[in-house]
């Protein structure tokens, strides 16, 4: 059975993609998403105005620089930030890559121009996102996977799993 997205939007749609809680999505779909596909099945089902694709980077990796390229030819808007290095402890380093807040301002930026938005990203974060952006009348569907969803999310927005668009998105069939 195919799940049609457009049954659940109306109007002028928006798509923000958090591409490091989709990396994780994927891992446990053990499939991962094709965005060619994904861009297209969007422009199939609803009137999609935007798609931002949103990644932490390591400079010099010449693999991801040129995803990303293909990524814009597909006409993503790809906002991308360099990876820092964050020290946890003794010896003990983390690297974050977060655009949260790009994703949160190009949203209420570009509210006026949707009517409805997909944000791909499970992250409670973006629960006062999904306030103001329902104070402001725009339907919000969350997309992500079953354990990659906050409850914040699932309690503020119609919730769509990832899994049930493998069919039409993957990469591998």
């Amino acid at each position: 059975m195919k799940l049609m997205i457009g049954q659940f939007v109306k109007g002028r749609v928006y798509v923000f993609v958090d591409a490091a809680n989709i990396l994780y999505s994927q891992q446990t779909l053990r499939w991962r998403v094709d965005y060619k596909k994904l861009k297209e099945y969007f422009e199939k089902e609803c009137d999609l105005r935007a798609i931002y694709f949103y990644t932490g980077h390591v400079g010099k990796n010449h693999k991801q620089n040129s995803f990303l390229e293909k990524l814009k030819s597909f006409g993503y808007q790809v906002r991308a930030k360099e990876v820092k290095r964050i020290k946890i402890s003794r010896n003990v380093y983390e690297w974050k890559g977060n655009l949260d807040a790009e994703l949160i301002i190009d949203a209420l930026k570009n509210a006026d121009n949707f009517d409805a938005c997909i944000l791909m990203s499970g992250d409670s974060d973006f629960a006062p996102l999904l306030d103001e952006l329902k104070e402001r009348k725009k339907r919000v569907i969350v997309m992500s996977t079953k354990h990659h969803v906050s409850r914040e999310l699932i309690e503020r927005a119609k919730y769509v799993n990832i899994k049930k668009l493998k069919d039409q998105i993957s990469y591998y069939k």
